[in-house]
């Protein structure tokens, strides 16, 4: 069977679906196919049977608007999943081929794309899993690459430029860009609104680079040839046309995001000698696709014979890993530790606390890859038993990202999609907008990946209101799947990260204080946290008030509550380190928390935007209403009157 008829497969696929949805992205998909049926026939390791092979190469689909290209593929190849119905179900309710590829949706996505640049920037990270697992298990377990097919928009996109130079300078070998080089965007010609080399862009950023014409099948094998020895991450920049095959649209936008239309389609099966009806695949054509598909079964079966024969200790390890099961032991562990700070009783900031809690889990748990966007003496996010990943040298677990926050939490998302590992990850709270995309990118797909945010309020201090968190909590806290932690002592801090270990379908946000904070809470067998809100101190009558806070502010509410008692009122003090799980708790234990028919006040250092559903009708709100200020984080407290005596005074006129 000819390379042409295999291409033009996906091209008709792609048209078709298009065509019968009404909506979808065909231009993509016609002018990629030559490129993406070279890769899918000679050189990608995958195996359709065993959609989840650990050493299977990785295909990205960066471009994800051009999702009927893998779906394609998907089916062409033998995916049991993606069937020919799924593809007459293209955009529509419940199937499996969603508008953008979403991860979970069917075997073989290997993550959701659609917003531009994530999933090069995924890739990155799935690359750099690679490089750390292999150090760790060998070449006989762990070799493959990652492939990415990415589009103008992707290189756009700002995330794009903090991937390829985390990528460049780490010297990611194995990983493979096939730049969609098709001039076009949404709006017409690229050159309407950019005008970078960006060959010379790549080669900065410390990339082997390529051109070559993408409607030719030999061109592309030798480029992706000599991809594959590399030193260096590689990116083939392939020329096509858009629409590749429909006579009167091919080149324009007008293929790019919406259908052809039945004539033009009449036309393109003319032009392409696909004289078949629609979703119609010719036996021999679909056989030979197949065949393409089939060809990794030996391999993987090579591989699970390497793995059965490995050492046992190895075999072991690696197979939980993967499986994303945590060692046995490190709960024990933590509890110790624990057991250690209620002794002790410090007074220290949470972003400390954190670091002395990743001193016992990295030691425990040695699958946790830590790293910070270039702040680590900040964020307390590496342990000393930690290397540091650098070129070429891939035997540690600290890896310094340099100041690409959001590049940081793609790559994150890209070591969790892997496997075997987890990723943790640190910077200012209020850098969480430059993440945003990304963490909420992990709640969508459900990975384990966990965010040290430090520096979480005006308790900061004197970096001033640039860097003081207003309305982030609140932010974050709208995300689906999210867990957002906010830990009131050292204590607290080790049960959050607890937690944030064993949500494997969930990311978290640790949110940490700068300033110091003391020890309230006694240790304790059960993770009292895991409630997301519990009675931090009881009333000592009949309850009157219940305080909530979170963070820093359950100090300055326990503060009141004796200043309360003072006035012959009773409070109690309710912790809440994370409004996710409470939400999940059931009523009884919720009105036993919260107390119904006591007066509510909440304190956080943050706006008040959603406390409401905690707070009962005539209650009220101590926090911020408005940016922070640069001064000492006492003066700040004071100045915005988040304080136990704006408590009180909050209390005494609603009462």
């Amino acid at each position: 069977m000819n390379h042409r008829d295999m291409a033009n497969a996906i091209r008709a696929l792609a048209m078709d679906a298009v065509q019968q949805a009404n909506s979808g992205h065909p231009g993509m998909p016609m002018g990629m196919a030559d490129v993406a049926t070279v890769l899918f026939t000679r050189f990608l390791k995958f195996d359709p049977a065993q959609p989840d092979w650990p050493d299977r190469d990785r295909f990205v689909l960066s471009a994800g608007h051009g999702s009927m290209l893998l779906y394609a593929l998907l089916h062409l190849t033998g995916y049991e999943d993606m069937t020919m119905e799924e593809l007459r179900n293209f955009r529509q309710l419940d199937s499996r081929t969603a508008g953008h590829p979403e991860y979970g949706h069917a075997a073989g996505i290997e993550t959701t794309t659609g917003p531009l640049g994530q999933g090069l920037a995924n890739a990155v990270g799935m690359a750099l899993a690679e490089r750390l697992l292999n150090a760790r298990f060998g070449d006989a377990l762990v070799d493959h690459h990652t492939y990415v097919i990415a589009g103008d928009g992707c290189l756009m996109e700002g995330v794009s430029h903090e991937a390829i130079s985390l990528a460049g300078h780490l010297r990611l070998n194995k990983l493979i860009v096939l730049f969609d080089d098709n001039g076009i965007s949404i709006d017409g010609s690229t050159d309407l609104a950019v005008s970078d080399d960006q060959i010379k862009r790549f080669e900065a950023s410390g990339w082997a680079t390529a051109q070559v014409d993408g409607h030719d099948p030999e061109a592309v094998a030798a480029a992706l040839e000599a991809a594959r020895s590399s030193d260096r991450p590689s990116l083939i920049a392939c020329r096509t046309t858009i629409g590749y095959g429909a006579p009167n649209k091919q080149g324009t936008a007008a293929t790019h995001g919406a259908p052809l239309g039945a004539q033009e389609i009449a036309a393109a099966r003319e032009e392409l000698g696909w004289p078949h009806a629609p979703f119609e695949l010719p036996d021999e054509i679909l056989s030979a696709w197949r065949e393409a598909g089939a060809r990794g079964g030996a391999e993987s079966a090579a591989w699970q014979a390497r793995l059965d024969g490995s050492a046992a200790e190895l075999r072991e390890t690696f197979t939980r890993q993967m499986a994303g099961e945590l060692p046995n032991g490190w709960q024990q562990a933590l509890g110790a530790f624990k057991a250690e700070i209620a002794a002790e009783a410090p007074t220290v900031a949470t972003r400390v606390s954190s670091q002395k809690t990743l001193e016992v889990l990295t030691a425990a748990i040695p699958e946790m890859i830590g790293g910070s966007a270039d702040l680590t003496g900040s964020n307390n996010t590496k342990s000393k038993s930690q290397g540091v990943v650098a070129p070429g040298s891939f035997d540690g677990s600290y890896i310094h990202y340099g100041v690409r926050e959001h590049g940081m939490a793609a790559a994150m998302n890209g070591i969790a999609l892997h496997g075997g590992l987890i990723p943790y990850g640190g910077t200012f709270l209020i850098f969480t907008d430059y993440c945003r995309p990304s963490i909420r990118l992990s709640a969508l797909m459900k990975q384990r990946v966990i965010y040290v945010m430090t520096h979480d309020s005006i308790g900061l201090g004197e970096d001033g209101p640039t860097h003081q968190p207003i309305e982030q909590l609140a932010a974050l806290r709208a995300i689906p799947n999210l867990l957002v932690f906010r830990p009131a002592d050292t204590i607290e801090t080790a049960e959050c990260w607890e937690l944030a270990l064993q949500a494997k379908d969930s990311p978290s946000v640790l949110a940490l204080t700068r300033q110091g904070l003391p020890t309230i809470r006694k240790a304790g067998p059960e993770n009292l946290s895991a409630y997301g809100a519990y009675i931090m101190v009881p009333a000592d009558s009949e309850r009157q008030v219940t305080l909530l806070a979170s963070g820093s502010e359950v100090h300055v509410a326990m503060e009141a509550q004796k200043m309360l008692r003072e006035e012959g009122i009773s409070a109690a003090v309710v912790s809440v380190p994370c409004w996710e799980l409470f939400e999940q708790q059931p009523p009884h234990y919720r009105d036993e928390v919260l107390g119904p028919g006591t007066l509510h006040i909440a304190i956080e250092a943050a706006c008040p935007f959603g406390w409401e559903r905690w707070i009962e009708s005539g209650g009220g709100f101590v926090g911020m209403r408005s940016f922070g200020a640069s001064a000492p984080a006492k003066d700040l407290f004071k100045k915005f009157n988040v304080t136990a005596e704006a408590v009180v005074d909050a209390v005494k006129t609603r009462f």
